[in-house]
Formats: C-alpha cells, sequence, structure tokens
C-alpha cells in the first residue's frame, strides 16, 4: 500500500522547504519536497495537502495545477497552504484560481501556525476520502441492486420457460393423469431445489456437490452412492440444465437403472482442469450391479434434455453409452467464472429448448 503523505511541500527559492520538513518532521508529520508544480500535481494521490510558495507559483507554469483545481471530483477539495509574504501585499492577481481553495500563510510565520494549518488540512482531507469512499459504496450498492433487478427478472422468465417446457414434454410422455402428476410435480421439486440453492447464496452459484446430493441422498439407503469431486460452483444458467438432468438420471436409475435394486451402485466423479481462458468441468456418471441395460428404443425428455440444452446452451460434450452392465455418461463444459446477468432471449413455444 502506498505511504500518504501529510504534505508536499513546493519551495524551490531558499531553505524555505527543508525548514518547514523540519517543522513538520518535529510534531511528527511527513512531508514530500517537490520541486517543480507538474511533479506536485503527479504526487496528489499520495499526499493530504499541498504547502506553496507564491513565488514558486509566479515563476513557472501554472496551467497544469489550475487544472486541476478546477477539474476535483464534487466530493474534493484538496488543502493547498500558500505561503506569502508579508511586505508582497495582497496575493498576485495571477493566483486568483486559488482563492477559493487556500488557505494564506504570511511569511515570517511561527511554526505551532504551519503545524496548526496542516492538521487541519490533513484532517479536512481525510474527511472527503471518507465522503468519497461512501459515495464509492453507495455507487456499487446501487449497481448491484440494479444487476439483482435484471437477475430477477431474467431468472423469471426462464423458470416460466422452464416449467412450461417441463409441462409439455411431461403432458406428452404421461399415459394417465396421476403419472403425469407424480412425473411432472417432481421435476418442479427439482427446480425448486436448484433455485433455493442459488437463492441461498449470496454470489448467485450453486455447488454441484450440493446439486448430487440433494437429488441422490434419498436414494442413498447403504452407502451405495458415491461421489467424488472438488467443490465446483455453478451459476444459475449452469446449475438449473445441470440440476435438472441429474434428476432425470436419477429418476431413470431408480425405475430402471442400478438405483432399482438393492445390489446396484452409482458412481459420480467429477474434475476441473484449469485453463488460461476459461476452467473445463468433467463429470462422469457410471451405474454397475443393475438390471441389463439396452438402449432406448426412443428419446425422453432426459435424452432431449442433454442433447438440447446442455450441448446447445452450456456447449458441453456428452457421451452416453448404454452398456450391458449399467449406463456410462460423459460430461464436459466449461465453466463460467464471471458473475455477470446474462441477458435473456425469448423464444417461441415452437423453439422451446427443452421440449
Amino acid at each position: 500500500m502506498t505511504e500518504i503523505s501529510d504534505a508536499i511541500i513546493l519551495a524551490p527559492v531558499g531553505r524555505d522547504a527543508a525548514v518547514a520538513a523540519g517543522i513538520l518532521a518535529e510534531q511528527g508529520l511527513t512531508s514530500l519536497i517537490c520541486r517543480s508544480v507538474n511533479e506536485c500535481v503527479g504526487e496528489f494521490a499520495s499526499a493530504f495537502s499541498l504547502i506553496v510558495t507564491e513565488e514558486a507559483l509566479l515563476n513557472e507554469n501554472r496551467l497544469r495545477l489550475a487544472e486541476w483545481v478546477k477539474v476535483q471530483p464534487p466530493w474534493s477539495d484538496f488543502p493547498i497552504i500558500l505561503l506569502t509574504n508579508r511586505d508582497s501585499g495582497p496575493v498576485d492577481p495571477r493566483l486568483s484560481f486559488l482563492s477559493a481553495y487556500a488557505l494564506t500563510l504570511e511569511r515570517p510565520f511561527s511554526p505551532q501556525a504551519l503545524v496548526a494549518a496542516v492538521h487541519s488540512a490533513v484532517r479536512a482531507r481525510r474527511r472527503q476520502l471518507e465522503v468519497k469512499t461512501l459515495l464509492d459504496d453507495r455507487d456499487r450498492s446501487d449497481e448491484r441492486q440494479r444487476l439483482l433487478i435484471r437477475e430477477l427478472h431474467h431468472r423469471v422468465k426462464n423458470t416460466l420457460a422452464n416449467v412450461q417446457a417441463v409441462l409439455g414434454a411431461t403432458a406428452r410422455s404421461s399415459s394417465t393423469i396421476d403419472a403425469f402428476y407424480k412425473t411432472f410435480s417432481a421435476r418442479v421439486q427439482s427446480l425448486a431445489r436448484t433455485h433455493t440453492f442459488l437463492t441461498d447464496d449470496y454470489w448467485q452459484t450453486a455447488l454441484l456437490r450440493d446439486i448430487l446430493a440433494a437429488e441422490l441422498a434419498h436414494y442413498d439407503d447403504s452407502g451405495r452412492i458415491r461421489l467424488h469431486g472438488p467443490n465446483v460452483s455453478l451459476n444459475a444458467d449452469q446449475a438449473v440444465p445441470i440440476g435438472m438432468a441429474i434428476h432425470e438420471l436419477a429418476t431413470n436409475s431408480v425405475k430402471y437403472g442400478a438405483l432399482s435394486v438393492a445390489t446396484g451402485v452409482l458412481e459420480v466423479d467429477w474434475t476441473v482442469a484449469f485453463g488460461e481462458d476459461r476452467d473445463r468441468l468433467s463429470l462422469s456418471w457410471r451405474e454397475r450391479g443393475g438390471p441389463r441395460v439396452e438402449t432406448p428404443t426412443r428419446k425422453g425428455f432426459g435424452t432431449m434434455l442433454f442433447e438440447r440444452v446442455l450441448s446447445v446452451q452450456l456447449g458441453a460434450e456428452i457421451t452416453m453409452d448404454f452398456l450391458p452392465s449399467g449406463l456410462e455418461l460423459g460430461l464436459s463444459l466449461p465453466l463460467v467464472r464471471d458473475r455477470l446477468v446474462p441477458k435473456f432471449e425469448q423464444v417461441s413455444a415452437g423453439e422451446n429448448v427443452l421440449g
């Protein structure tokens, strides 16, 4: 962290700079001696005040200092202590740009007068910087509120689109009202669980392990479900479809796969490959010990979810092998690290990627 000096001193004639610096040092005040106006302006960010002699400004190009004083932000009123000569009369008109900003000290002055002026200047600048911090915090809070409102609009629209797609897909695959109700309710509950993880987290992300555990915990009656992998955070646009996909895999496993029998075992492993531009998640889902598996004759909701949502929207690469010993699925997709509110793209009912 850059050390901030209590005062910058610009007094190139005689010993004024050294004397002023010595007076301040005796009272524990730090200072930086500069040789020109340009050097001083370049150091303003690392100092609380400026001590400058009248002749230093009259003998130099004052334009840069005048411009800097004029364009200060609203919260800033940088303290300037102008050292004048008692015998020279009023402040030179060429320094009129300082009339509203500078505290004038006539030479010769007592050491106590200089120290008191610098103490006052330091206190004033500290208060200004505190105001700046409060304003910056308010701006960040306002920006986060705007982002949250945009995120809310985006999330509500996407959630409604997802529910509509789940409704249509479930209706097409259900032969009875009871079957439709059970399947549709389970899918909506899966959506709700994922959204709970997202809303509970300040950064609106959900851990992959939490999503897996929420979907699989009530089937793990004897330790036959094994989850292996590091903590991986998924943003909303990744967590929701991945949560739905895991729900479909678990449901199919309970109906037809390894989780449908007591001897069945499910292993889910995942790793993250870190890259310069983007990290990549790789996940494998392996079932063993269940009934003999055969390749489905038709594509269900889960298959369409993988092919249309995970592949198209998330850029995922998917392999799905229906081996006689059990389903093996591989999933690889780029992880989104930036916490940005994505743009919602409206699609018509005929284009709905979920069904």
